[in-house]
Parts: C-alpha cells; structure tokens; sequence
C-alpha cells in the first residue's frame, strides 16, 4: 500500500525536556455538551486543538442539515443524545469507517425517551436522521447493555438532566470502561447535577445545569505515549505539564502501569515527572477494561524492552478506528512479536478473552508501520524509533487527538524525514 511515511530517528542521547500537553479530548467535548445544555454560556480554557473537539464544536454551533463527524466517534455518539431532543430535522453522518461502528443500542434507547430517529443505510449503523422528539418525552426509565460503549451511557447521561422528569438507566451486564462514567458524572456534578448511582442503576433527576468557568486537564492518553518513550530510553528527565495527580482521566492509569516498565512518576507544580529506575516487572499484566486506549501503548512499550505481556479487558478495541487487535498482530508481525489469543485452559476466572504478548522488537532495515486509519497505532509504535529508525504511515492521522505530537518529538531530541514508501 503506497502512503506518505514519515521516517524517524533518534540518537542515543537521554530523554530530556519539557512539553505542555493538550487538552484532554475527553473531558473538552463533555465539556461542549454540557456548554450546549446550559442556559448561560460559560468560559473553558484549555480546550483541545484535537479535530474531533474542533469538529464538536464546529457542529454544535452549525445551522447545517447535514453535519458529518467523519471519524470522531465520541463526537457522533453525543451529538446523537443532544440533537435527539432539540427541534427540527438534522442528519447526522460521518466517515465510511463510521458507518461501520454500531449505534443501534443507544438509538434504542433514546426512542424509548420520545426521540424520532431512523436510520438512512443500514439498520444499527450511521447515518441518521433525527427529527423533533415526539411531545411524550420527558424522561423515564430504559435499560442499556453496559458491555457495548460507555460512550453511549455517557451521552445518555448528560442529557438526562434536561429531560423535566430526568432519567433512570438500567445498566444490563457488565460494564466496560466504568472510569469514563466517572468522569461524565464528575464534569456534570461540577457544573451543579446531582445523581445517584447504586449497583446496575444510574438515577439522574430533572435539574439545570449551573454555568461556572472550567479548565481542561491535560490528556493522560497524549502522556501514554511519552512514557512509553521514557520506558524505552536510557535515562529520562522529562516533564509534562498540565497533568492533575487527582486526575478524571481513566488513561492516568499510566502511573502505575509503566512503573511495571522502570518508570518512576514524580508530581511538580505543573505536572508530573518521568525518570528511570532500575526495576523492571519480569511479565507486565493488565485487565484494561477502564483504560483501553493505552492498551496499544503498553503493548508496543512490552514489545520494545522484550517484556512477555498478558492483556485482558479488551473487548472494545474491535470497534474502535480499526479492530486494534487485529492491527496490533499484523504490525508485530513486522519485528518478532506475537500478540496471541490464550486458550481458554489459561486464562483466570475474569471474563473476557485474554492475550499473550511475546518476543522482543527487533529489525534488520527501518520497518514502515501502517496505522489503518487510527491515530493511536501512529503514536503506539513511534516510540520504537527510540531503539532504531522506523517509519510511521500516513502521520497526518494523529490530529484526531494529538495535532501537536511529531512537533512535540522534534522538540524532544527526534529527527523526522518525509519520504514516499509502500507499507
């Protein structure tokens, strides 16, 4: 396959710097939503430059019939929830691969609650047209399987409040990503909901949401990738500012898990330092059900210093981007790393499918790296440039969330060449 490659290298210099973060996208288009959902507008500083805020933003202000997400799925999922009980007629769309991401259960849902939604293509899948809410709407109570996305509860959730008779969600099975939950009900408990959250229930009563000012924390999953090159430097005094020790951010699991890599985290005034320390876990393990967006991090990180991993709670990544799994295994293939499904015999009593990662990243001459259209396997598997030169396809992909990470690089000690290659 013919792309644009960027080429990356790095002496065997230590990792040292500063760098601020952006905004986390997470927090920054809840943020949006509740903004939207307010009465009074309200100030948030901090926002992130990624293209799927800028494009919440874009849409939520636009006057269009037609508003396409492209590949923001975050930014689809909420504006489904939000436009589902404003008036009028609007026709939400998005990229091919968003056609092929699944909306079925949280269009269902919202149907339940009075919203006029039908589906342009295919049943369970974008587009959408979404019309006036029928005038039975108000509120009341509707089961949603908990095991597809947390982003579909969440977009439930904040709506809730602006329905007069609130909302109850009955969560059914288990749930995936609880920590993105938090935040959603944290952000809206900042700007005055109250809630109740008890075993599989989620009560949310009719209220308003207070305007108050808000500063966005940085974005632990941007950190991720930086510690995986602290992970896989020599010796490492970088600091990343923005971040927030008492973090809302699922990803801030990053401190503990790379400290299985030999990564000490320090807090400072602005952020958080990373420095090297001399132990290193024997098998790295995670069930990564709340924090899935590093799970590609890790692995790659694993992979570079010849770590044998075990990785469980993965369940989402199939339907992310990509099917990260799957891209994971192609991409491994490249350097002598197998990331396996383990059989059954061997996995712990915890649900979900497990996977054994082994080998050690190795190459002879600079393999190019494809990254299918997801911007985390482009900021996954740069970190292995800090062993030996490799190249990245189709680099412009990490502006859906990190617009500012080859710079960043630049900044830190990389030298990036831009060449055409076939992957």
């Amino acid at each position: 396959m013919s792309s644009l490659l960027f080429q990356l290298e790095r002496e065997d210099i230590p990792l040292e710097g500063s760098i601020r973060l952006d905004g986390s996208k997470s927090i920054s288009n809840r943020a949006l939503i509740i903004q939207a959902l307010c009465r009074e507008k309200f100030k948030i500083d901090f926002l992130s430059a990624s293209e799927d805020t800028v494009t919440m933003q874009k849409l939520l202000s636009s006057e269009d019939e037609v508003l396409d997400t492209g590949p923001a799925g975050t930014t689809f999922r909420f504006l489904t929830a939000f436009l589902a009980f404003q008036e009028g007629r609007k026709i939400l769309t998005g990229s091919e691969r968003m056609k092929k991401r699944p909306i079925g259960a949280l269009v269902d849902a919202l149907r339940v609650l009075g919203a006029s939604i039908e589906y342009l293509e295919e049943e369970g899948y974008p587009p959408l047209q979404i019309d006036s809410p029928s005038s039975s709407r108000g509120g009341g109570r509707v089961e949603v399987i908990s095991g597809i996305s947390s982003q579909f509860i969440s977009a439930l959730l904040m709506v809730a409040p602006s329905l007069p008779s609130g909302l109850e969600i009955q969560l059914k099975g288990p749930l995936v990503s609880r920590s993105y939950l938090e935040m959603t009900l944290a952000l809206m408990n900042y700007f005055g909901i109250e809630y109740e959250w008890s075993g599989q229930v989620i009560k949310v009563p009719g209220q308003e949401y207070l305007p108050k000012s808000f500063a966005v924390e940085a974005d632990w999953s941007a950190a991720s990738y930086h510690y995986a090159n602290a992970a896989l430097s020599k010796e490492s005094d970088l600091e990343l500012k923005g971040l927030f020790r008492n973090s809302l951010q699922g990803d801030a699991a990053s401190v503990p898990l790379f400290k299985q890599l030999g990564i000490q985290s320090t807090w400072t005034d602005s952020g958080v330092h990373l420095s090297k320390k001399t132990e290193t876990a024997q098998v790295f393990e995670h069930h990564f059900i709340n924090c899935p967006d590093i799970a590609q991090t890790l692995a790659v990180a694993c992979a570079g210093k010849g770590v044998p991993g075990i990785f469980s709670g993965l369940e989402t990544l199939r339907i992310k981007e990509t099917d990260r799994i799957t891209a994971l295994q192609n991409e491994f293939a490249k350097i002598g790393v197998s990331f396996i499904k383990m059989p059954e015999k061997f996995r712990k009593k915890q649900e979900g499918e497990y996977y054994l990662l082994e080998g050690k990243a190795t190459w002879l001459e600079s393999p190019a790296f494809e990254t299918y259209d997801d911007h985390r396997m482009a900021m996954a598997f740069a970190p292995l440039s800090m062993l030996n030169p490799v190249r990245i396809a189709d680099p412009a992909v990490v502006g859906k969330s990190y617009p500012g990470f080859w710079q960043h690089l630049i900044d830190l000690g990389w030298t990036i060449r831009v060449n055409e290659g076939s992957t």
